[in-house]
């Protein structure tokens, strides 16, 4: 191959890597691989959906799909940057959307639908199952329901978001979504100081202690001094290992005595780690709970990741002797440069490899049915939406009838409270009049906010890292407050 050939192919395959190198950090190839091999549908391209959309643009989805039957009106240039020249008014706001997020990068593919995403529910049913996940931004209760049934049938992820002036929520549903590297914010590095495998036993009876030269002896991995203290304790103890506060004070002293000068920071790394020897053996519960789960007996309908599981299952009962597969990570230490199941063959190396590395950090989110959840928004919202389907429009959306919407969504919101079961409940007059007072509009800088964690959420559906949200997330900018419900 001639080398200035070579060059443009390796340039372009490291392309790539260099545009979305910081992000790359974070979910690694793999979660990157997720992300640009997804189909994304956005329904609603107002300020919410766009924002949404456009971070994941830049993120390197694989493709997107707007669906919008809107036309630009001149109120959308003052609230979506999308849609911001005046030459669009009176254009198809899902072409205008589409084409500016194209522009952001030209890597991801983009089309779009000129119909109103309310009737594509209703009509078209099927149309959802080619996607990866949807992204349904501003619907009414009515639809949210039929959609989130229509995904769960079809198994593709929803993500729900919807902004009214200075309030909104973002809701997740998905029947069932499993991670297995949930990026914990705290750990302890598998190390198994209290139970080490053959190959660190045999490696630790290989240093001594004892040794007499300074240099060696403040080079010894703290790993090391932990594993033979742990075990010359155990052997004064009958086997146990430091229990009680008063014993874990003497395992601290037991380590520090062994130190021949001050300076030896890895006694002192020692030290500081002991609390590792302590950590009860085994896995922890919840990765017990979910070895425990029916749909850890595979079968040839069950996912890769639950044929996994129930590998991971046989290997803690067998050869792992209670214990999940080593991660095979080293923490920092001081020291010298010296020193089945059904066939897993159809699930690939890199996923196998992240599963054992991530067994300890497994987690499996379940999601109620969006018509089975009582927290589903603001209940002002939901009064919102009754409100509409009574009166063919949303509360303050014409001048000139403000008092009378006032009045007709307090009598409405207090309709809904009785229904619900909240008897002698009421809102307070200052939310119905703002929410009167903001007429069902977006404003720019609260869409970005949950358009931003909306997006969030479909990247950790999508890559199948960390974990998503598990319940209703509030945002009420008017008390300046938010709240995640559970479900």
């Amino acid at each position: 191959m001639p080398p200035m050939k070579r060059k443009k192919e390796e340039a372009t395959m490291s392309e790539p890597k260099t545009k979305y190198d910081r992000q790359l950090r974070i979910w690694g190839e793999l979660g990157q691989a997720a992300l640009e091999e997804a189909s994304i549908c956005l329904l609603n391209c107002a300020p919410t959906g766009s924002e949404a959309l456009k971070n994941l643009v830049l993120g390197g989805v694989g493709s997107f799909t707007v669906v919008d039957g809107s036309k630009i009106e001149l109120g959308d240039l003052g609230n979506n940057f999308m849609v911001d020249d005046e030459r669009s008014v009176g254009q198809s706001k899902a072409k205008s959307v589409c084409a500016f997020l194209q522009e952001l990068n030209d890597s991801v593919r983009a089309t779009f639908i000129e119909e109103n995403p309310d009737t594509l529910i209703s009509t078209n049913p099927f149309f959802f199952s080619q996607f990866t996940l949807v992204i349904a931004t501003q619907l009414v209760e009515d639809s949210m329901v039929k959609l989130d049934r229509i995904c769960r049938e079809a198994n593709v992820k929803l993500d729900f978001a919807r902004s009214c002036g200075l309030s909104g929520f973002v809701r997740v549903s998905v029947k069932e979504h499993t991670v297995i590297d949930s990026k914990p914010d705290h750990f302890l590095d598998d190390l198994r100081l209290n139970n080490p495998w053959p190959e660190l036993k045999s490696f630790v009876v290989t240093v001594d202690l004892n040794v007499s030269d300074p240099v060696a002896h403040k080079h010894i991995p703290y790993v090391v001094i932990l594993v033979k203290i742990t075990d010359e304790w155990a052997q004064s103890h009958s086997g146990n290992l430091p229990s009680t506060r008063e014993e874990k004070k003497q395992f601290k002293d037991l380590v520090k005595s062994k130190m021949i000068s001050m300076d030896e920071d890895n006694y002192k790394e020692a030290i500081e780690a002991a609390f590792k020897v302590f950590a009860p053996r085994g896995i922890s519960s919840d990765i017990q709970q979910i070895c425990n789960d029916t749909c850890a007996e595979s079968s040839s309908n069950s996912s890769d990741f639950w044929v996994m599981v129930a590998a991971l299952k046989e290997f803690v009962s067998n050869e792992g002797d209670g214990e999940a597969p080593l991660e095979g990570s080293i923490p920092d230490m001081t020291s010298s440069t010296e020193k089945s199941v059904r066939d897993l063959s159809s699930i690939s190396k890199p996923t196998i490899k992240s599963f054992c590395k991530n067994a300890r950090k497994l987690k499996v989110c379940r999601y109620r049915m969006v018509e089975d959840d009582g927290a589903m928004g603001f209940y002002v919202l939901r009064a919102v939406d009754r409100f509409t389907a009574n009166y063919n429009k949303f509360p303050g959306q014409f001048d000139g009838r403000m008092d009378e919407d006032i009045s007709r969504l307090k009598t409405t919101a207090l309709s809904l409270l009785t229904d619900l079961g909240c008897n002698g409940s009421v809102l307070p007059d200052d939310l119905i009049n703002e929410m009167c007072r903001f007429g069902a509009s977006e404003l720019h800088v609260v869409a970005a906010f949950l358009g931003g964690i909306a997006s969030q959420e479909v990247i950790k559906l999508v890559t199948k890292q960390f974990v998503p949200m598990l319940g209703t997330y509030i945002f009420n900018g008017i008390d300046h407050k938010s709240k995640l419900l559970t479900l």
